[in-house]
């Protein structure tokens, strides 16, 4: 029996949360699992990952076969590096808050000074139409002559 450790999705439509389990190869993906060694929450911000390290070494030891989403969770987790006696990976960066990005994005902008016109100005429909009157004038009288 092949044993895989994959994502059993829970949640609303739009609303996806994971949970991560061991479970035989041919069962469905919401199907019965044999354990349940984490979570995946994609949707908030930043993702929450929790994995029980001590578990998914002890499956990976004993042969299951991560699925590929599953995979890549482990890498960002360092368990399989741990599993392959690879060197661990950084840590996880957590976002900066907003408060910082906005400072400074103010503080870039205090040098410019602002002009409070546009470069070319708007030509008035009155201006246009005696243009075109002058236009159509101008032709006439180059005519005659």
């Amino acid at each position: 029996m092949a044993v895989k450790i994959k994502l059993k999705r829970l949640g609303k439509i739009r609303s996806p949360h994971y949970r991560i389990v061991v479970a035989d190869s041919r069962t469905r993906r919401d199907g019965r699992a044999i354990e349940e060694i984490g979570l995946y929450h994609p949707v908030q911000n930043p993702s929450r990952i929790e994995v029980n390290s001590e578990r998914a070494q002890y499956w990976l030891s004993v042969g299951a076969q991560p699925t590929e989403p599953v995979l890549a969770i482990l890498k960002l987790t360092g368990d399989w590096q741990a599993h392959k006696g690879l060197p661990a990976p950084a840590p996880l960066l957590q976002p900066e808050p907003k408060t910082v990005k906005r400072a400074l994005f103010e503080s870039l902008g205090d040098g410019d000074e602002a002009k409070g016109e546009a470069i070319t100005q708007k030509a008035k429909k009155s201006d246009k139409k005696a243009d075109e009157a002058a236009d159509a004038a101008a032709p006439a009288e180059s005519t005659e002559a």
